[in-house]
């Protein structure tokens, strides 16, 4: 198990994941997929440092169908754009 040398105010209280989505977080619908929930907060906790909101909502699909999409938020857009580019959970077509 690899260890964290450095951590922050967020890791210790474990506020990093917010139970809710405020609206100045910059966000992206995925399409939700078993078990996609739970490796992509592994992926941002080892990967990212600030804060992210991670849950699944009701939203519209890339077809125009409402369904359940798995909504990731994050507080720098910076961290947005590095997610959506080097996540290798997320496969396009």
């Amino acid at each position: 198990m690899k260890l964290k040398t450095r951590f922050t105010a967020h890791d210790y209280f474990d506020i990093r994941r917010l139970s809710y989505e405020p609206p100045h977080l910059a966000t992206i619908d995925l399409p939700h997929t078993y078990n996609m929930e739970t490796a992509i907060s592994k992926w941002i906790d080892s990967n990212l440092k600030k804060r992210y909101f991670l849950k699944k909502v009701i939203g519209l699909t890339k077809s125009n169908k409402i369904e359940t999409v798995l909504r990731a938020g994050f507080e720098d857009p910076k961290e947005l754009s590095y997610f959506v580019l080097a996540c290798p959970l997320l496969k396009y077509k």
